[in-house]
């Protein structure tokens, strides 16, 4: 594909990543935080398929599209889920392992991809992330139906 076609794509897959952020935060109180994560593994999941149906440009502009807002509603869902786990004091510690293990896996992913491209091809790769797909919306759903059951009550 020629080069301004690819820097088009690239610029939109930014604009999907970063430009939700402007409303994630009231979409997460408006809607729930488990909802708008279900909706960024169902974004991801859409980018698979669009992946698998074709490489031109607009496929790629689809699927890059819809990489970026699937990210953007899963890293600040996940985020925000996070900061229910932690004391006040264990604050600074959680967050820097947590943007720790986030960034660090983006760098390793960022840096292998032309190797595992070439080695599996296009078709594996996308076929390949749908069990982690898979995974994330199983977790989410379970998380989901875990905070929708009532507490339980004590046993006289």
């Amino acid at each position: 594909h020629p080069f301004g076609s690819t820097a088009l794509v690239i610029q939109w897959h930014v604009l999907g990543m970063f430009l939700p952020s402007f409303f994630t935060g009231h979409l997460i109180r408006y809607c729930g935080v488990l909802n708008i994560m279900l909706l960024g593994g169902l974004a991801l999941l859409a980018c698979v398929i669009v992946n698998l149906l074709g490489v031109d440009v607009p496929h790629f502009m689809a699927a890059l599209i819809l990489l970026g807002l699937g990210w953007n509603f899963l890293y600040i869902g996940a985020s925000t889920l996070l900061t229910e786990t932690y004391e006040p004091a264990e604050k600074a510690k959680t967050q820097a392992l947590h943007d720790f293990i986030v960034f660090s896996t983006v760098t390793v992913t960022a840096f292998s991809a032309g190797a595992i491209h070439g080695h599996f091809g296009w078709q594996m790769i996308n076929l390949g992330v749908l069990p982690l797909i898979a995974l994330t919306l199983l977790a989410t759903s379970w998380l989901y139906l875990q905070r929708k059951q009532p507490a339980p009550t004590p046993a006289n």
